[in-house]
């Protein structure tokens, strides 16, 4: 039975998520997807944050489901919050100079043998605390109360009656949508604590003013709970008292400071792809050492993997030189890479040679590199959604698919990480990027996987697969660019199928391939919607590909939403 939320799915949602999209900079994990951070000790000088004493609130995850959309509405409130594993010391909890604790759901029940543990002593550092879900059952079996199956579990769309005055829920309607799971509920109140919110089947907010300690037991952080967000702002500001100063230019300026002081007069390198997490993570390092002459002491690499799209070799410097003024090495390995994929039909092997081969490339020329000076920095562009997930409450995901973000480079080349976005989501990336003068066609850039158009290829791949899916790929994107929306969709390609069919061109009999045309919105990737294109982009979209890809005589859409299905085919 599950007591604090229902996740039926979640080891797919958390794995897969993270696997397609980073490739960027985060070298760190080759072949496993599982984002195990290594051992500090294993690396010459861990990675600094510059956020490691800006006042926060800190969440504890006991394995939620929604953790980081805790964090994000909250930092969507200008007040930085850090998620940390419920395992987290109470001295790690105090580096972050916490205002307020949040503590998450979490699909076990308490009165499990083997529930996550949390130091009870996060309430004895006299902080106001939130509990959500689970973090309300927890609340209460810890601080003397009962919890208990429920009689009738809610999942899904309930409606709270607020039963008591609360600075919670101040401002608010007596009575509210929410968005309830859990299967467990509280049946007697610690000392001191009185009930706030009810369903009429279950205790929904309880209250400890004394203490400053609250708890919901639906979740405010999804949209489906609409006074969600004003509930977590009477927390964060109304009972924390927290100052809305978070913004993009603090973040730069404190970055800034930070590499200087990290690298001293040292050089650094970083791989570039082209994508907005590794651009941003090279324009923040680039400020930081430039001299006053304007010379760098950072060096990208951008590596040709043979998977890359129609012209973006070519276009990625053009960008990155011309554009964002970085100093590039740019190296063309498309033979070392089709090369290793000859004859190789398997998804997993193909992600894994890729992210062995680019180890190797990168390898080499970083070792050419040094020969000029030495080496001491790699810049990553880890982001936070990766920090997170690697510290799991229950250990390493279920691996779905091996992640390209190549791995062991620290380790191997015995480099010192400088990791400026750990701290960051997605959409503070482009935040940042702008306030750092970035063009938008960077930033507004969708998602690309690190093993390229290879997971989307499926089969072998060949020269010849690679000619047809690029322009397929091409004219998908063009076409909806065309119609206005490019920035509105997530991700949009094409996948060119190992399927071979009869068609009619003109008088002639036609046997060839089946592309396919993908296209999904999405938050951040670990849930999405296929994309419902208006059907004269669909029609035009079909009508190029048929008549001016040789080679593709039928095109279909995909209509599978993650889950069950997942973004890309492989």
């Amino acid at each position: 039975m599950i007591g604090g939320e229902f996740r039926d799915d979640l080891p797919t949602a958390e794995a897969e998520w993270r696997l397609l999209y980073t490739f960027s900079l985060n070298l760190r994990h080759s072949s496993v997807e599982t984002l195990s951070r290594p051992d500090p000790s294993s690396l010459s000088q861990p990675s600094l944050s510059p956020l490691s004493l800006v006042p926060s609130i800190v969440i504890l995850d006991f394995g939620a489901q929604y953790t980081q959309l805790i964090a994000r509405r909250i930092r969507e409130q200008n007040v930085f919050s850090v998620v940390l594993p419920c395992t987290a010391s109470l001295e790690e909890v105090k580096r972050y100079a916490p205002v307020g604790i949040v503590l998450s759901g979490a699909p076990w029940s308490v009165y499990d043998k083997d529930a996550p543990p949390a130091d009870a002593g996060v309430f004895e550092l006299g902080l106001p605390v939130l509990g959500i879900c689970y973090g309300l059952q927890f609340m209460v079996h810890t601080l003397g109360g009962k919890v208990r199956p429920a009689d009738k579990r809610e999942y899904g769309h309930a409606e709270i009656d607020v039963v008591a005055d609360s600075d919670l829920f101040r401002g608010l309607p007596q009575r509210m949508p929410v968005w309830m799971s859990h299967g467990d509920e509280a049946l007697e109140l610690p000392p001191g604590f009185e009930l706030t919110a009810r369903t009429p089947h279950a205790v929904a907010g309880i209250q400890n003013t004394a203490k400053k300690w609250y708890a919901v037991q639906f979740h405010p952080e999804v949209h489906h709970t609409r006074q969600g967000t004003e509930i977590l702002r009477n927390f964060v500001f109304g009972i924390c008292g927290a100052k809305p100063t978070w913004t993009p230019q603090h973040f730069i300026d404190a970055t800034i400071a930070q590499v200087r002081q990290q690298v001293g007069g040292g050089r650094a390198l970083c791989a570039l792809s082209g994508g907005v997490d590794s651009s941003v993570a090279a324009v923040l390092v680039d400020r930081a050492l430039r001299d006053g002459k304007g010379k760098s002491r950072l060096t990208c690499v951008f590596v040709n993997n043979g998977v890359l799209r129609k012209n973006e070799f070519e276009k990625v410097q053009q960008t990155l030189r011309e554009k964002l003024g970085l100093h590039l090495v740019a190296i063309d390995a498309t033979h070392r890479f089709l090369a290793k994929l000859k004859g190789v039909t398997d998804p997993e092997t193909k992600r894994k040679l890729i992210g062995n081969e680019f180890i190797a490339v990168f390898e080499d020329e970083a070792h050419r590199i040094r020969k000029d000076g030495n080496v001491e920095f790699l810049v990553q562009g880890t982001l936070y959604p990766d920090v997170i997930e690697s510290r799991s409450v229950r250990g390493p995901s279920q691996v779905i698919k091996s992640h390209h973000n190549v791995g062991g480079l620290p380790e191997i080349m015995k480099l010192k990480l400088i990791e400026p976005l750990k701290d960051l989501f997605k959409d503070e990336v482009r935040k940042i990027g702008r306030d750092l003068g970035m063009p938008e066609e960077i930033l507004q850039r969708q998602p690309f996987p690190g093993p390229g158009l290879a997971v989307r290829i499926l089969g072998e791949v060949t020269p010849e697969r690679l000619a047809l899916l690029r322009e397929c790929d091409d004219i998908v994107v063009s076409e909806i660019k065309n119609a206005g929306l490019y920035t509105k969709i997530w991700q949009s390609f094409a996948v060119l199928l190992p399927v071979m069919s009869v068609g009619v061109m003109g008088d002639m009999r036609t046997y060839a391939y089946t592309c396919a045309i993908r296209a999904v919105s999405s938050e951040d990737g670990m849930t999405a919607d296929w994309v419902p294109l208006p059907h004269d982009v669909l029609k035009t979209i079909s009508s190029r590909i048929v008549n001016e890809v040789k080679g593709v005589n039928r095109v279909v859409y995909d209509i599978t939403s993650k889950p069950p299905g997942t973004i890309e085919w492989e």
